[in-house]
């Protein structure tokens, strides 16, 4: 028996999933979360029930796949109930949708979230007589709080097909699919069952969140929250977490026990080598998984968990709607962007939520080339952090100075037009600590099942390379590029290599060297700039794929690895020039 989640987006359509299953999805404050259907197990009374939580849509009459996705799963037969989830301040929005699923003939509750919004914004609805007009169950909640949930789930397990009062809504869905019939039915129910009084008094919530869009004031928020971000995850987790982990843990603990027990019970050099070596599963691999990155992602996932409970995302995307203008594109492309910053593979399906190709094909480009996924970006915070603070902003200047460059060259060639920009905020809210455990505890667990098995198998190439001859076959055919254009060691390459498979390997590769001595100054920074701007990993590149097709994505795949290694030599000739010969301090 099925309890299918139906609803627009951004109406907390995964927090009523949560809090019925107990299990996690992403739960974030801001429009296009759910892109694929999420699946759990909800105990209600005696009953076990299997939870969908479909993507967000606007009406059931196919225009897009996520329509087509959520209409199919109605259609079969073993649904126990469809609770739509619907926003309270949008009721006129939401009821397009709810006569649609009437006239499905399901068994549906209609959950009203974001009461206290409404109640916030003067917005009062009659819940009898709306019920009564639509002859089924409505629940009012707030989700982020637990407010009326067990309430849903009291109507859930009684739940009734839809046998509206108003004549009206008779159950032929060829008479209810005209725009027009449906819009004089709508205005008639919020006619009947809406009032609007005069709203509270800002709150302060109210009064933050208009800071944080307006750009005197959002802008000088935002490089507060960067240097915050920089301190927590650049400082405390990366020098102080990775010291721990790296030297106490592993360095006194780990690693000298596992050398003694495999020279005590497997004398054999190959396999202590492929164990311990240079490119050793547990001295490489496993090291650079849990003693180097674990803990910087741990702090990044915690961080921009807060970012995401409080409702600042929504608010940066308004705040940034004018730069994205600039290369094509709206504020609502700051959503795969972000979410690029966690993973990149991610991000390339949540582009689905922009509406045309241009766009989704412009985003495609700027997450292949600048946006470091959360892992790396941690590492790259934590090589930087052994330099002064001028150092980081000028790597994020420069990252942003390619993304708008290349962003508007490539709006100029890639044919189409920029859609318009629509943005609902949802209130600015103290972040619950119990969401941000769970979402970081459920992006570590990803990190354990997907990343460091692919740092093991990257290892164990690197290990095959080494020993077959190929590696140093590969560091001559780079060394052009690497050794003479780049100005870096040929040990390097390495980092290069592995860094398809993972881009945060390849990151962690070049801070072990970093740590080891092997680079200067200006060496760590250009390899910094060059693995940011470097290939995606091998996941992102078929996700790129499957999205754009196997023409683009080799496209844009090629076009970053030589602009990469183009931008990168022409940057560490510039940095040579103006600190060696000009003794300017610009690092």
């Amino acid at each position: 028996m099925n309890i299918v989640l139906v609803g627009n987006a951004n109406v907390g359509k995964s927090v009523i999933f949560n809090a019925l299953t107990k299990s996690y999805v992403t739960v974030s404050n801001y429009p296009g979360t759910t892109v694929d259907v999420s699946k759990g197990i909800a105990k209600l009374g005696p009953q076990n029930f299997t939870v969908y939580d479909t993507p967000g849509v606007n009406s059931l009459i196919v225009h897009s796949e996520d329509e087509k996705v959520t209409r199919d799963i109605l259609s079969t037969s073993d649904i126990a109930c469809v609770v739509q989830v619907a926003d309270s301040k949008n009721l006129k929005r939401s009821l397009v949708l709810t006569l649609e699923l009437i006239e499905f003939g399901l068994p549906l509750v209609l959950n009203l979230n974001m009461s206290d919004e409404a109640k916030e914004r003067g917005i009062s609805i009659d819940i009898k007589k709306l019920s009564e007009k639509l002859g089924i169950d409505i629940i009012e909640t707030v989700a982020v709080t637990g407010e009326g949930v067990s309430k849903l789930k009291e109507a859930i397990l009684k739940v009734k097909t839809a046998h509206p009062v108003n004549a009206t809504l008779s159950p032929a869905l060829d008479r209810i699919v005209s725009l027009k019939k449906k819009n004089k039915i709508i205005e008639e129910l919020v006619k009947d069952v809406l009032r609007i009084s005069k709203p509270k008094a800002k709150s302060a919530s109210e009064f933050i969140g208009s800071l944080t869009v307006s750009p005197v004031t959002g802008i000088p928020i935002l490089i507060a929250v960067l240097f915050v971000m920089y301190l927590f995850v650049g400082r405390l987790a990366a020098v102080w977490g990775v010291d721990f982990f790296e030297n106490t843990i592993f360095g006194a603990y780990v690693n000298p026990f596992l050398d003694s027990f495999i020279d005590k019970f497997i004398p054999i050099p190959i396999i202590k080598e492929f164990l311990m070596g240079e490119y050793g599963i547990v001295s490489m691999a496993v090291t650079y998984a849990f003693a180097i990155i674990f803990p910087i992602v741990t702090a990044f996932f915690l961080f921009f968990g807060i970012l995401e409970d409080s409702g600042y995302l929504p608010r940066l995307s308004v705040l940034s709607d004018r730069v994205f203008r600039v290369i094509g594109l709206n504020g609502r492309a700051i959503l795969p962007m972000v979410l690029g910053l966690g993973c990149g593979t991610m991000a390339t399906l949540t582009s689905r939520i922009l509406e045309t190709k241009k766009e989704r094909i412009l985003v495609s480009i700027i997450l292949t080339l600048a946006i470091p996924c959360s892992a790396q970006l941690g590492v790259i915070m934590a090589m930087l952090s052994n330099f002064s603070l001028k150092a980081f902003l000028l790597w994020f200047s420069i990252i942003l100075f390619v993304i708008v460059v290349i962003g508007f060259l490539a709006s100029k060639l890639v044919p189409g037009k920029r859609s318009p920009f629509i943005q609902e905020l949802p209130p600015m809210r103290f972040p619950q600590i119990t969401n941000i455990i769970v979402k970081t505890g459920a992006r570590l667990k990803w990190y354990l099942k997907e990343a460091v098995p692919l740092f093991i198998l990257g290892t164990f190439i690197l290990f095959m390379f080494d020993k077959i001859g190929l590696l140093r076959w590969i560091e001559r055919i780079l060394s052009p590029f690497i050794v003479t254009w780049l100005h870096l060691p040929k040990e390097t390459t390495a980092a290069f290599i592995v860094g398809f498979l993972r881009r945060d390997y390849g990151a962690a590769g070049l801070y072990a060297l970093a740590r080891a001595g092997a680079l200067d100054k200006i060496q760590i920074f250009v390899s910094l700039i060059v693995i940011t701007l470097f290939v995606p990993c091998i996941a992102q590149f078929l996700v790129t794929v499957k999205e754009r097709g196997a023409k683009v994505a080799l496209m844009i795949s090629g076009f970053v690895f030589l602009f990469a290694f183009l931008f990168g030599g022409l940057l560490d000739h510039l940095l040579r020039y103006l600190i060696l010969t000009k003794g300017f301090a610009v690092l």
